[in-house]
């Protein structure tokens, strides 16, 4: 025993000094051997720190671990510390365990050329092998299991050579509490932070990697959207995208297959904007939220509980060869962007698919929506294909509809609207849910101005109309597809002016077209009805005829009162308020010799002062002046003129010039190249320059103040006349004025109008539309 005793110390030294030299170099031997051989086995570059390794319990860690690009210099990947724990035992049973592995703190990048990735590579090594040599089928396979994964303080950094598209998320957390080999699901919670931008993400998602199933839970806050402009800027020519992104959403579904998913939650998009620039917006709104309570178009089940749009707002511009939107997404060459290149990946197509797949058969399916509300909404249409610009559109639009439901007879959906500038509008519709080819239909449009309408009747007619409003109404009952439907337009006191001529402007007889319209009681009133079928409407006309008939026939015999009622009106016109010529400061004959009686009243009654209001259409005639002034600089450029050679005789030849004449349009397009000025008016101003436009309108005031004021000076009551600071606004007949407010007596002339104007109105051919005559009086 004694004998065996000594061999037995020195056998158990031996071994744990070989287990200790093990310990001890192992480590630095990993290290080595890892950079040493990390090009062969993996194609890259790989260093660290250092490692520490126990060969025994299957512990490695590595510190300050960096994998480089494929041939750079560059860091592909990098971690702070990387540990592995691994059941050597189970090795021979063919079974490799992880039993944890955890990455601190780590920061990789991931490049997409093309449809190549900067990993794979890696990929193609790591999974290489000799294709010739045979393989044995009776060996046992090697399992694989996995224990819990975890990576701490993230940083992924991904980057879209062919969009370009670069974006990278922080503070990542991931983890897994693993999957062995005979289980087909794998579970993973996930929370980060955006990187460059604000906004968090968190959530748990499943697999199952064998059913390609998955299921998810996903909770968004607040995440700023503003890299998506980048593939926004893929899909069109110019422009600038914001949003912010809340969502709690729930899902179960499959890779292979769109369709088969069911979903709830709650999506919301909030402070959207897309346009121009980042002033300049073509559609924006402050919220869309989409709460959802089951989705599931594999079953035709689309349960949402709410839809609402809060302060939408849309734009859109006619130019002469386009419009704002075609300008901005329409690409010459590629149909739109990524849409064409299978190379490229543009997340927004691919949402836009996946939304058009899940919803194709919603009105299809057993769809319900418990309520739908648009509120606060703006559209604006501007039109610049015309001599000068015309705009309009909708203010405070608000739509709501109760229940949406297949189950409902009928769905009732409201509108309300003002109009821009002025005007109301309000539509009523009640739909069959299940058959949109019955439905009743109400509308209501007043107070709409008809000098709203003199950029087209300049421009196709050359007289701008200075009076009158328009009502439009109607009732549509349609059943199957066919229509029952009246409707109802009436125009109160419409009035050309004084034409406007130019090379550009056609021309009709206006007036005389009025003349034969307009009815005794200065409306034009008519009934339209429609009938036929959706597809092959039928309009009725017989009522306009008649009425134009009758006024043929029959008005001539009332001339003597609409001649009275016409002068009537133009007194009370005149003593309330002055208007002026755009860009003019000349007064009417008319004009001239009310503020001669005027002044004249003012010497005579002491007591008697006025009040003026002035408002100017400073929109309409900062566009005259620009105008004017682009086509002055062409006029002298073409003629050698110098401001002191330039006549008043050439100041008319200018002002005749059509805006769109064939070498005026050349002349500014080789001054201005900026291919994002799309119209006339912006081209212009960048030619003139604001400070002329300015200058010349402020000119215009002060002229049109010094004229209006020297005829109370000639009489010395200058002092009792107080103008007021001047307001830009729209106004209503489409003319900048003086509203004259007086304090103490008013002229007798005026009092006597008033009088013969309310005798007028109580008159068989006015008195149908007194109602209307005192708004448009007004």
């Amino acid at each position: 025993m004694k004998r065996l005793k000594k061999p037995l110390i020195i056998f158990t030294v031996i071994v744990l000094l070989i287990v200790a030299v093990t310990i001890i170099f192992i480590s630095p031997i990993t290290k080595y051997m890892i950079q040493k051989y990390d090009e062969k086995y993996t194609g890259r570059q790989i260093t660290l720190d250092w490692a520490l390794v126990n060969p025994f319990s299957g512990y490695l860690h590595l510190h300050n671990l960096k994998i480089y690009e494929y041939k750079s210099d560059s860091v592909f990947l990098s971690a702070s510390g990387l540990t592995v724990r691994v059941s050597l035992f189970k090795l021979f049973s063919h079974t490799l365990q992880l039993n944890n592995a955890s990455m601190d703190n780590l920061v990789v990048y991931v490049v997409r050329d093309n449809k190549r990735m900067n990993f794979d590579n890696i990929i193609e090594k790591l999974s290489g092998g000799d294709s010739t040599k045979t393989t044995d089928k009776k060996k046992t396979p090697l399992h694989v299991n996995l224990g819990p994964l975890k990576i701490t303080n993230a940083e992924i950094h991904y980057y879209d050579k062919q969009v370009p598209f670069v974006y990278y998320i922080k503070k990542g957390n991931f983890e897994t509490p693993g999957k062995k080999w005979n289980v087909d699901t794998m579970a993973f919670q996930y929370a980060f932070s955006s990187g460059p931008t604000s906004g968090s993400m968190q959530g748990q998602f499943d697999v199952n990697f064998k059913t390609s199933d998955y299921r998810l839970s996903d909770r968004i806050v607040r995440f700023d959207l503003k890299p998506m402009e980048q593939y926004a800027k893929e899909l069109s020519n110019y422009g600038n995208m914001r949003a912010m992104l809340d969502a709690d959403l729930k899902a179960t579904g499959n890779f292979h297959n769109s369709e088969d998913v069911i979903a709830s939650g709650h999506i919301t998009l909030s402070d959207f904007h897309l346009g121009k620039d980042t002033v300049d917006d073509y559609m924006s709104f402050q919220q869309l939220r989409l709460v959802v309570a089951e989705l599931s178009p594999k079953n035709n089940l689309y349960s949402l509980d709410s839809i609402s749009l809060i302060h939408p707002y849309v734009k859109y511009e006619k130019y002469d060869h386009t419009d704002n939107l075609s300008a901005m997404f329409a690409k010459k060459g590629s149909g739109g962007g990524a849409g064409g290149d299978p190379g490229k990946s543009n997340i927004i197509i691919a949402i836009g698919h996946y939304i058009r797949d899940v919803s194709k058969e919603f009105f299809n399916s057993d769809y319900k929506l418990n309520y739908l509300a648009i509120k606060g909404g703006e559209i604006t249409f501007n039109d610049f294909s015309l001599s000068e610009e015309f705009s309009t559109g909708l203010h405070g639009l608000n739509i709501v509809a109760d229940s949406i439901n297949k189950k409902k007879q009928r769905v009732n959906i409201a509108l309300h609207s003002a109009l821009k500038p002025y005007g109301n509008m309000a539509i009523k519709l009640s739909i069959d849910p299940n058959d949109s080819s019955y439905y009743n239909l109400n509308y209501h449009i007043e107070n709409i101005p008809v000098s709203l309408f003199n950029p087209y009747t300049v421009t196709f007619t050359s007289f701008p109309l200075d009076r009158g409003t328009m009502e439009l109404n109607g009732a549509w009952n349609v059943l199957a597809g066919n229509i029952d439907s009246k409707n109802h337009l009436i125009i109160v006191d419409p009035r050309s002016t004084k034409r406007v001529r130019g090379k550009d402007k056609k021309w009709l007889p206006l007036p005389l077209i009025f003349a034969f319209i307009r009815e005794r009681g200065d409306v034009i009133d008519y009934e339209i009805p429609i009938t036929g079928s959706l597809k092959n409407p039928k309009f009725h006309f017989h009522d306009a005829i008649m009425h134009l008939l009758q006024n043929i026939f029959v008005k001539p015999v009332t001339t003597p009162y609409r001649f009275d009622v016409k002068n009537t009106e133009q007194a009370i016109e005149k003593s309330s308020k002055i208007k002026w010529p755009l860009m003019s400061s000349a007064l009417l004959p008319s004009q001239d010799k009310f503020l001669s009686e005027t002044a004249e009243f003012l010497e005579k009654n002491p007591a008697v002062s006025l009040t003026i209001h002035p408002y100017a259409y400073t929109i309409k005639e900062k566009e005259r002046v620009n105008f004017f002034e682009a086509k002055k600089k062409y006029y002298m450029s073409v003629n050698h003129l110098t401001p002191e050679t330039f006549t008043q005789k050439d100041s008319l030849t200018v002002d005749q010039l059509a805006i769109r004449d064939s070498s005026f349009i050349r002349y500014l397009n080789a001054r201005v190249k900026d291919k994002l000025l799309f119209t006339l008016q912006e081209k212009c101003a960048r030619l003139v320059g604001t400070e002329i436009i300015n200058s010349q309108l402020k000119r215009l005031n002060k002229n049109r103040q010094q004229v209006f004021m020297d005829y109370f000076k000639k009489r010395g009551v200058a002092d009792r006349v107080r103008i007021q600071d001047i307001k830009s606004t729209i106004p209503f007949d489409g003319f900048s004025y003086y509203e004259i407010q007086y304090k103490g007596d008013i002229p007798p002339e005026l009092l006597k109008a008033y009088q013969k104007m309310n005798e007028l109105n109580a008159e068989s051919p006015r008195i149908k539309y007194l109602k209307e005559h005192k708004k448009a009086l007004s």
